[in-house]
């Protein structure tokens, strides 16, 4: 089983599914999270998330939020522009 990715805003759940692989804009710096990934909990600044699924690229520009990592279950809670 692959990575299980669940994005969620104050207004809707904007995207679950399973993926490849998840890019962040953390506030320290973005970072790619991948399968097996080590347990993270991490604030996120405003950018883009970059999420890879089966049918290719897709992306979601937030202005903040946080991002947990655990078992590969990767969930943000963001706030979308």
């Amino acid at each position: 089983m692959g990575l299980m990715l669940k994005i969620v805003s104050p207004e809707k759940v904007e995207f679950t599914g399973e993926v490849k692989s998840v890019l962040v804009p953390g506030t320290k710096g973005s970072f790619e999270i991948l399968n097996d990934h080590a347990p993270i909990i991490s604030s996120l600044q405003h950018g883009i998330v970059e999420y890879t699924t089966g049918s290719g690229k897709r992306q979601l520009a937030i202005t903040g939020g946080f991002v947990e990592v655990q078992k590969n279950e990767v969930s943000l809670c963001v706030e979308v522009k």
